[in-house]
Parts: structure tokens; sequence; C-alpha cells
């Protein structure tokens, strides 16, 4: 941007502002704020991707716009340094510098991190720190206090750093971090999306080139702030030990992960029940598996957990899960033309199979009718059995419905029992005494 001015440029800067090369500049940043946007818009229709960190939702909202733009506004101002003296150049640049970085940071999270609470926290930060540097550059603020931080200096590792270099250094970090971050969610997102191998063994690749990626990302991030990385070596004993205490959990639950990933004893899509909870796997996370149950709810387990208790997978080796539904009938049905008839219905609703074929069984007798047991099997749990059901239900009345075949209900029958008549009691016989006086 400049080595930076004082107070009185800034008011050659505004007085610049009002002339009328200031409308030259606007034409010439018009023509390039255009022509950004015009590339940006012809490489999405291309390239056929929505909502993508380069693209954004509406081009002008991603990452790629903000950059051609700058690209091209400093081109410009070099063009025309020696044709004007520019004004509009020095406000726009800086703008658009800070515009890049928040646009990489909110596409980058949000594109990584999905499901954190604390984005937009850290959005918002990023933007009044990227906006503050603005206002102190355009008013000749941010010079001084450069020059300020250069005289704040300590030794780290043998080397003397000042405040400046540590505060670049941060900036830099936190640009490799989000790149990093970048290129392991468009990796992650390409390999979920391929069709060779299974899901979960991609997941498993992904998981490990987004650690690489991580782990080199976070050495250049400490070379940039200045730490001698030498002296990892030092900090690796108290690490270990680390681990080994208080982490072990931690490092646990890591590396189960990466056994489920790579043994395939859970895989993600399989129907589960982990101690009481039953679900679906829609995620396995370095540290933790994600199941969704039927309505909705989700459960993080702990992937230590999932390695050392008893985990039941329904469709560990068969995808096709079995599904029974009650019924009863009135005594007296002639069950022989029904059990055949109830499993043809049952056959004909989407998403059973016939194979294995449906199967009504007599369960018992009841107190009002005859138990029947529909059987029927599905071979996408994962989209929901309490519906298919309702479906195979629904057919299943009709079909008594329509051949007159009640479903019975309780009766009771009370029996009124009349009690005997109450005996009259005799008449006690009088005493001597009162008839003597009568």
């Amino acid at each position: 941007m400049g080595s930076g001015y004082d107070m009185q440029d800034l008011f050659d800067l505004l007085d610049r502002l009002t002339q009328l090369g200031a409308l030259k500049e606007l034409g010439v940043l018009g023509v390039c704020m255009a022509l950004a946007w015009v590339i940006t818009w012809q490489l999405r229709r291309v390239l056929e991707v929505d909502g993508s960190v380069l693209f954004g939702r509406r081009i002008v909202d991603g990452v790629l716009f903000p950059v051609l733009a700058l690209l091209f506004s400093l081109v410009a101002r070099e063009a025309v340094h020696g044709l004007m003296k520019p004004a509009l150049f020095k406000l726009v640049i800086p703008i658009l510098v800070s515009l890049v970085v928040i646009r990489l940071t909110v596409r980058v999270l949000s594109a990584a991190l999905p499901q954190s609470r604390w984005i937009v926290a850290v959005e918002r930060t990023v933007s009044w720190v990227a906006w503050s540097a603005v206002v102190l550059w355009i008013t000749g603020v941010l010079p001084p206090i450069l020059i300020a931080l250069e005289g704040v200096q300590w030794n780290m590792g043998g080397a003397s750093v000042t405040l400046r270099n540590f505060v670049e250094g941060c900036i830099t970090a936190g640009v490799v971090m989000m790149l990093v971050l970048w290129l392991s969610s468009a990796l992650e997102r390409k390999l979920l999306r391929g069709t060779g191998g299974s899901l979960s063994t991609r997941k498993m690749v992904a998981n490990l080139i987004r650690i690489v990626l991580l782990i080199v990302g976070l050495l250049i991030a400490l070379s940039a702030v200045g730490i001698d990385l030498t002296a990892l070596s030092v900090l690796g004993g108290a690490i270990g030990v680390g681990v080994g205490l208080g982490m072990q959990r931690i490092a646990a639950n890591y590396v189960s992960g990466f056994m489920i990933l790579a043994e395939r004893s859970l895989r993600i899509g399989d129907m589960v029940k982990v101690d009481t909870f039953e679900g679906r796997i829609t995620d396995i996370r370095t540290r933790y598996t994600v199941i969704q149950a039927f309505n909705g709810r989700e459960a993080l387990v702990p992937n230590e957990l999932l390695i050392t208790q008893r985990v039941e997978n329904a469709t560990l080796s068969d995808r096709a899960a079995l599904i029974s539904s009650p019924l009863q009938v009135a005594y007296g049905t002639d069950l022989d033309a029904l059990l055949p008839a109830l499993e043809a219905v049952i056959a004909a609703v989407p998403r059973v199979l016939k194979s294995p074929a449906p199967a009504v069984q007599l369960a018992g007798f009841g107190a009002d009718g005859l138990e029947l047991l529909l059987n029927f099997w599905i071979g996408d749990p994962e989209n929901g059995q309490g519906n298919v059901r309702s479906a195979v239900n629904l057919d299943v009345l009709r079909a008594l419905n329509s051949a007159g075949i009640k479903i019975p209900y309780p009766q009771r029958v009370l029996h009124q029992v009349t009690p005997p008549p109450a005996a009259v009691p005799a008449a006690a016989p009088a005493r001597q005494g009162q008839a003597g006086q009568d």
C-alpha cells in the first residue's frame, strides 16, 4: 500500500478527491470492477460451480471477485501513475485488501467448519480488525503505530523479535491456516463426491490429508510468527507426556476413529445401536461418530466407545432390515385363504423386498381374536421404517375391508349375580312380666 504518510498527506488526498482527476480514476476503477465481475461470472458459468469459496452465492461475495479487482486496480494504478497523481486508488486498494481478507476468512471457515458456533464471532472480529486497519492507514495513523511497534522487541530462541514482526507473523500465520483449511476442505469434498472405493475409505483418506495439511500449515505459521522450529524438539517430550497422561482419552478417540474407518466395521449409512441409542451413522470424524436417530436427534459418540463396547450393526453384512407389524382378525376367519392374500398385498408395497419374500404368520390365540404377524424386509432402512410400515398397514387394512374381514376389538361380558332375598327374623316372644302387666 506504500510506505505511509502524515496528516498533511491526508489533507492533500482529500483535496485531490475533489478535483477532475478523481473522476478519471473513478472511471478506471469502474472498468476494473466490471472486468473482474465479468471474468468471475464467466468462470462460474463455465465451471458450473455455485456456492464455492471462490465464487460464493452472488459472485461478489466470493474470494475471486475482490482478488481480481485488487489485481486490476494495482495494474491500473501503475499504468496511470505517470499521467496523474493517484488519489482514489489510495482509498480503494486498502479497502479491496481488507475485503479479500474478510471474504477469505468467511468463506473458508464456512466451508471447512460449517457447524461451528464460533464462526460468526471470528468473522466479526476479522471484519472489525480489517476495517480498522483501513481507517488507520487512510488517516495516516497506522504508519506511526507500526514504527512504535518496532521499538518493542524481545529475544525468542536466540533471535531478536519486534512486536511488529510478531503481529505481521500472526497475520501471515492466519492467512496460511486459512489457505490450508481451504485446500483440505476442497480435497475432502472432492474425495467424498468421488465414486471409487467405499465412502468410509474415502473419508479416512480425507481425514489423513486434513491432518497432514494442518500440521504443515501449523509449522509454517509458527515459522512466520518467529518461533524457532528447533525448539519444538524440546517440547516434543512434554507433548508426549501430556498425551500419555491428560490427553490419552483424546488420543484414544483419534486412533479409534482411524481403526473404525480402516477396518470398516462401521460405515457411513449403517444402522447401529449403541447402548440404548439407535440410528443411522451420518458421519465418522477423527474424534467422534455422529449417529442420527429416526426422530432426527443426533448423538456424538466418542470413537473409543465404539471400539471397547458392544455395538449392534444391523447393516454390517447385509443392508436388508426386517420389519414386523402385529394384526388381529376375528375367530372363524379362513386363514388358509387370507395369509397368501396378505403376503401378495405386502409384496406390492414400494420398498418392500421381493426376496426375502414377505411372510404372514399366526403368532398366537388372543383373548379377542387370532394374532397375526406381518413380516417383510426392506433394503434401505436409512430412509425410515415408520413410513413403509404405515404403507403396509394401510394396504392390509384396505384388503381386509374389501374381503369383509373384521378386526376384533376388546369385548368383555359382565355377569350380574342377584343375591338371595334376606330372611325375615321371627318375632321375639313377649316377656312374662310384660304379659302380666297387660
